[in-house]
């Protein structure tokens, strides 16, 4: 039988690395993309593709310190950091640092207690309207926050000529 853990698992994965069902998965994607496509933002648009990078890299690293326990929050970079400049090195470098928290939220859920999935995460943030998001409710959320920022930073691409 699967656990909840080996589900978790499979479709992080299958969205970032391999071949899900709708298309190109997010570590595809980021290889088509040259690093002034990446800081270019199209007219219309209020974010360009380094940061919405920045902002899943921030959202995957708040979302492994919340299976850990911490207290619910922005990431510490804020919600939508300011990517800067174009830079090349900053670019692969900030693909390298997006990869590398996913992978270590991949042993996060692997090594998370087996009954603890539909505990409730430490949320205080809306007082007595707190969502009540149990610890898979998240994981399963940040999955979901991949596939939608994946799908905008294909179509700005696409925008900007990469």
């Amino acid at each position: 039988m699967t656990t909840i853990a080996e589900k978790l698992q499979s479709s992080l994965n299958q969205v970032l690395a391999h071949n899900p069902w709708y298309g190109p998965s997010t570590y595809e994607i980021l290889d088509k993309i040259a690093f002034e496509q990446a800081y270019e933002t199209p007219d219309g648009s209020v974010h360009n593709i380094a940061g919405i990078l920045l902002h899943m890299l921030g959202w995957t690293q708040e979302v492994s310190a919340r299976m850990g326990g911490n207290l619910a929050g922005e990431p510490p970079a804020g919600d939508w950091p300011n990517p800067g400049t174009p830079d090349e090195s900053r670019w692969k470098q900030l693909i390298a640092d997006f990869k590398l928290a996913n992978v270590n939220l991949d042993k996060i859920i692997n090594d998370f207690p087996g009954d603890r999935w539909e505990d409730i995460t430490n949320d205080q943030r809306f007082g007595e309207d707190n969502k009540h998001v149990s610890y898979q409710a998240l994981i399963e959320g940040l999955i979901q926050h991949h596939i939608y920022h994946s799908g905008q930073i294909a179509l700005l691409n696409r925008i900007v000529g990469g």
